[in-house]
């Protein structure tokens, strides 16, 4: 922590390149027969790996260390940009806020999930964008030619349109923008670092978040909701119902195309590699199975007390950013404890934890 020339604590923030779509699923379609099918998922594997190198070496940003509750009347300010198949962001704009829809539905799909994010955060836990500070929400369609992924660079939204086959255009899925809007807010505040069990807990954290910015917009209990994270992105044919499961990890797809979901649901499952920032894609599926058998017990909206104590937790202040599945776990305990003393949810977090084979004490 540093200090501006006001004197208000100022924390530094390394942006890092976060995509929807796991680099094992972009490996096994860039092995496909299929030569169209595996171009493009080989150019995306590609970019995205340069992308990882460019956020690294990126100056970090700077920020005030706590964020003020917000304004119940603060507004998001959104803009859409195409980026016409290129590359080159943030491209032309073509909405802003305020603006009525236009004909493009991937913009205004974009427009409303980056609306719909900003509602979850305001509404349930006084949040003013992002950053806590009404940062500005911007967003690039038609991101280059087949790219199959969307991601969070640090600074925007940029979505692929798909490559027609596998994947269907990546502003469909709201709770896609609003996890990767939520690497945004991890960002901003525990910065978890993207490799291991840290970078695992970072992706979970987006799902978690990503999966209740949906169930509010659609006004969804724990009970009515799919737990999935981009269901509608898999096109016709595909053996899959999304990319993730957090009710059932491992179940998610299981395509002669895609291979099977290899997520694990407990710690019995825990994959060790070097791949994928050491498995930051197939090893979230721990904690975020912890999260949804906590949100199962305690029922109603999950965004309301589960969803609370996750983000009393990243905005907390003591999770560490190179923080381990117990680390996170045992601030969850406590800060169950702090904000609903020692009712229902503190047990249930700690039976939700065990339960995945993490321990919390």
């Amino acid at each position: 922590m540093t200090t501006n020339g006001d004197s208000e604590p100022v924390i530094r923030r390394t942006p890092v390149f976060c995509g929807i779509v796991p680099p094992h699923i972009l490996d096994q379609l860039a092995r496909h027969e299929d030569g169209a099918l595996a171009d493009s998922a080989l150019r995306t594997l590609q970019h995205d790996s340069a992308a990882r190198t460019r956020r690294r070496v990126t100056a970090v940003r700077t920020l005030t260390a706590v964020a003020a509750p917000a304004a119940p009347d603060s507004a998001p300010r959104r803009t859409v940009y195409d980026a016409g198949h290129g590359t080159d962001l943030p491209g032309t704009k073509v909405r802003e806020e305020g603006s009525e829809p236009g004909q493009d539905a991937s913009v205004n799909r974009a427009y409303a999930g980056l609306g719909a994010t900003f509602d979850l955060y305001l509404k349930a836990y006084e949040r003013d964008s992002i950053d806590g500070a009404g940062l500005a929400l911007d967003a690039s369609v038609h991101y280059d030619r087949d790219y199959d992924n969307a991601f969070w660079n640090g600074e925007q939204m940029v979505f692929g349109d798909g490559d027609g086959e596998i994947f269907t255009d990546f502003t469909s899925s709201v709770d896609v923008i609003g996890h990767e809007l939520t690497h945004g807010v991890t960002q901003y505040t525990a910065n978890l670092e993207y490799y291991g069990q840290s970078g695992a807990l970072n992706e979970s954290v987006s799902d978690v978040f990503g999966s209740l910015i949906k169930q509010y917009s659609l006004g969804q209990s724990a009970d009515q909701a799919d737990w999935l994270i981009g269901e509608g992105l898999l096109a016709p044919g595909v053996r899959g119902v999304a990319l993730r499961s957090m009710k059932a990890p491992g179940t998610a797809y299981d395509d002669p195309r895609l291979g099977k979901d290899p997520q694990p649901a407990t710690m019995a499952g825990y994959l060790r590699t070097n791949r994928d920032n050491g498995g930051v894609h197939i090893n979230s599926g721990i904690p975020n199975h912890a999260f949804y058998l906590l949100a199962a017990a305690l029922g109603g909206n999950a965004w309301e007390r589960a969803g609370q104590i996750w983000y009393d937790v990243l905005t907390g202040g003591d999770l560490r950013a190179d923080a381990a599945f117990t680390d996170f776990a045992k601030l969850t305990v406590a800060a169950a404890r702090s904000r609903f003393e020692e009712g229902e949810e503190s047990e249930a977090v700690v039976k939700a934890w065990a339960q995945v084979g993490v321990q919390t004490a």
